[in-house]
């Protein structure tokens, strides 16, 4: 037989005309829909058994071909970010600079990005470095500007928010711990050399850098503000660009799909704050700045941690708050609450020129007038504090009649 009619024999006619077209799904919205917490493949392909008309792919078919169409994306999109679940943050290389109108001086402003895992909507700003003051403030007005928290939070091992960076037991900068406390987050550093970890925030300092940095690379700016109001234009105009191979944009996606998964932000920002650490020293004080704090007499020697705010000075024994004071800025000077302080001192701090006297009244008129002439008799009062507490004391011992009489002698 030829090969036509061993065919025809095995198979019968199966031309052309015999051939199923089946429905095929949109694999776009597909990937979309799986970026939702609990969305499946086979929820997708129920929904689509039910949701067009026949015939349908089988679910092996349906997974195979929605594989085979993701292989067409970028790279950066393989993995699979739940909405609401991941915040990637990072520096650009490039800075812009920046001229002082007054000097001429040229200083150049570092650009922070932060991406969202599941619509890559983007935020950028510029600040002038990289240090912890900025690096807390980025985030904060970052969140401010999502409007929510995601859960997880991905930076570079950056020394401001990574004090050691390690493969499996990073160590965070306490007042980055604190922000991420504060905003009920989790902060999780990429792995050293392993930029793949942060994938999402890699492309988009990419982006910002051709389609922000790139676009303002002939313009001057004369202040941080300046520059700032023209990354904000630009960026709004990247979040709204339409994708190519997606539907809607960054922003559309954001809507409908993040920031309903965000969670909400705290009733107040948080305040900035840097941790320190000192010894409390034999006057129970420790030393912050130049400035000295009292602390409970009994935490005499011992270490204390120290947070820092604009305006407050809390000190933490063990992690249990144990003093609060106003911060000041007097180098050598102190600052001291009574209560601190053991009995005795507090007695002795309660010495005044006054309360002798009123003291000495209660005994009779010589009394307050010898006891007048003891604080007089010194060129400062304290100098006498001593001869008329010693006086006063023959009170109790011989009695207020006769010390009173002794007084009138005496005088």
């Amino acid at each position: 037989m030829s090969e036509e009619e061993l065919e025809q024999r095995l198979f019968g006619s199966r031309g052309p005309q015999d051939r199923v077209t089946r429905t095929a799904p949109d694999f776009a919205t597909l990937h979309q829909e799986l970026q939702r917490k609990g969305v499946t493949l086979q929820l997708l392909w129920e929904e689509y058994q039910t949701s067009s008309a026949g015939p349908h792919y089988s679910y092996p078919q349906f997974c195979a071909r929605y594989r085979t169409w993701r292989q067409t994306l970028k790279r950066s999109l393989r993995q699979v970010h739940h909405a609401g679940e991941k915040l990637f943050v990072d520096y650009c290389g490039p800075t812009v600079p920046v001229i002082d109108g007054l000097t001429g001086a040229v200083r150049s402003a570092q650009i922070f990005v932060a991406v969202l895992g599941a619509s890559n909507y983007t935020y950028a700003e510029a600040t002038w470095t990289q240090s912890l003051p900025d690096w807390i403030g980025s985030h904060v007005r970052t969140l401010t500007f999502f409007g929510g928290v995601p859960q997880l939070v991905i930076p570079d091992n950056l020394k401001a928010g990574v004090a050691k960076a390690c493969r499996y037991e990073p160590e965070l900068n306490p007042t980055y711990a604190e922000w991420a406390r504060h905003y009920n987050t989790v902060v999780l550093p990429a792995r050293p050399y392993k930029p793949k970890d942060k994938a999402k925030v890699e492309v988009g300092v990419q982006i910002v850098e051709r389609w922000i940095l790139a676009q303002l690379r002939h313009q001057q700016f004369f202040s941080l503000a300046e520059l700032n109001t023209a990354i904000t234009a630009l960026l709004t105009t990247l979040n709204q660009r339409p994708f190519k191979k997606l539907p809607g944009s960054r922003h559309s996606q954001f809507l409908t799909h993040e920031q309903p998964a965000l969670q909400p932000l705290p009733a107040t920002p948080y305040e900035y704050a840097e941790w320190r650490q000192a010894r409390v020293h034999l006057d129970y004080h420790l030393e912050v700045e130049g400035h000295f704090y009292s602390v409970p007499h009994r935490f005499v020697r011992q270490a204390m941690d120290v947070r820092l705010t604009v305006t407050t000075v809390e000190i933490f024994h063990k992690s249990e708050r144990i003093a609060t004071h106003r911060r000041s800025s007097r180098k050598g000077s102190h600052t001291t609450l009574a209560e601190h302080m053991p009995k005795a001192h507090q007695r002795h701090l309660e010495w005044t020129p006054g309360r002798f006297l009123n003291w000495a009244q209660t005994i009779g008129a010589a009394t307050r007038t010898l006891v007048q002439h003891l604080l007089e008799h010194h060129a400062h009062p304290e100098q006498g504090y001593r001869s008329c507490l010693g006086l006063l004391q023959l009170a109790k011992r011989y009695s207020a009649p006769r010390l009173e009489a002794a007084c009138q002698k005496a005088i």
